[in-house]
């Protein structure tokens, strides 16, 4: 498929920008910080996004979605990350109704899909158990007991855990790693909120003798961690189109402030050094555009082979954001590192989505692995 957008998709992008621009500017998010918000996000503006149906549009149409495939939440995501906007998107939308879709049974599919399709119903994925993504080790246990399993561990950076209704959890079980859903108000979890860098939340969870159901389990017993792997690649390329959304952004906030900063006179933009770290920016930029779309396809078309595309967009938008990001707190200078001014704040979102399911380096390994090096 051409790396293009259809005339569908263009019309979802310009009505996702439309709509996030007049109501999810990065004033809303400041709102919310300034606020104090425990969720760190508009309940209001979650019920919009679900009555546009971008809560559907993964969900099969058997329960209620729109099954609309992957670029077009991209799409949505890249938006988001234009203005910021704080959502469950990514964690629920994305990531765990890939999950449900892959591997749930019929009964767990129509107890869930339809809840989130709606926007009534919010999940998450709780994989990782030390401060840097390593999902393959896994000390938390599921012990097979009484015709269910007894779970036992913790996770830590559980992107919206404080707010999930149901998290998606790996533990070894006797043959290897499966996946469980677990409900947060089960007894035995505790959720411990925490404040990140972006003004957004996370949690760590402790699983204390949480008893499960025969029928939490998802997918089959002792197979999660190709489910897993396949999953994450799903929420790293909606990480990257999120950052793609930053990069844009920052870079077009960026290009105005040298338009109009002047200098001795003339504009900072008429200055020969910026003019080439803005070309460089620019081009960078445009190559993530094919990176992060190719991903997005291949996750629609050939999803079996979706691991390099995954890996490929994660690890360059990790660089190219990151140099949007920068680039622009240097080129807009003192300012730029004040509160008052809101370029500051997609570098605080990029360097949160930078370590999000694996950084730079993570993916760069993985890449070369999965080339045969």
């Amino acid at each position: 498929m051409a790396l293009i957008l259809n005339e569908e998709q263009i019309m979802l992008q310009d009505a996702a920008r439309n709509y996030l621009r007049e109501s999810a500017p990065v004033s809303h998010l400041r709102q919310l910080r300034d606020q104090g918000s425990i969720e760190g996000f508009s309940r209001e503006l979650w019920r919009d996004m679900a009555d546009m149906g971008w809560t559907a549009i993964l969900v099969p149409e058997e329960f209620g979605g729109l099954a609309y495939g992957y670029t077009g939440l991209g799409i949505v995501l890249e938006e988001c990350g234009r203005t910021l906007a704080p959502s469950p998107l990514l964690a629920t939308a994305l990531t765990g109704v890939t999950a449900l879709t892959l591997a749930g049974s019929k009964q767990q599919q129509a107890e869930l899909l339809p809840a989130v399709a709606a926007g009534s119903h919010l999940l998450a994925l709780a994989c990782d158990e030390s401060a840097r993504h390593r999902p393959a080790q896994v000390a938390s246990t599921a012990e097979s007991v009484d015709q269910g399993y007894l779970l036992q561990g913790s996770k830590t950076a559980v992107v919206d855990g404080h707010i999930a209704d149901t998290l998606i959890v790996n533990a070894r079980t006797s043959g290897g790693i499966s996946l469980f859903l677990v409900p947060a108000d089960s007894a035995g979890v505790t959720i411990e909120r925490y404040p990140v860098l972006d003004t957004h939340a996370a949690a760590r969870v402790i699983f204390d003798s949480v008893k499960l159901p025969a029928g939490s389990l998802l997918g089959e017993l002792d197979e999660g961690q190709d489910l897993l792997d396949r999953v994450l690649d799903a929420a790293r390329t909606g990480a990257a189109a999120e950052m793609l959304g930053i990069a844009q952004e920052a870079f077009a906030r960026t290009v105005d402030y040298l338009k109009q900063r002047k200098q001795f006179g003339v504009p900072i933009g008429s200055f020969q050094a910026l003019q080439h770290r803005a070309a460089h920016l620019y081009a960078e930029i445009e190559l993530c555009k094919s990176v992060v779309l190719k991903a997005l396809q291949t996750l629609d078309e050939d999803p079996l082979d979706a691991a390099e595309a995954a890996s490929l967009a994660k690890a360059k938008l990790c660089e190219t954001a990151h140099l949007a990001t920068t680039e622009a707190i240097q080129m807009h200078g003192g300012i730029g590192m004040t509160d008052d001014f809101d370029i500051g704040f997609f570098l605080k979102r990029c360097k949160i989505l930078e370590h999000l399911y694996g950084d730079r380096y993570f993916h760069q390994d993985r890449f070369a692995r999965l080339q045969g090096y």
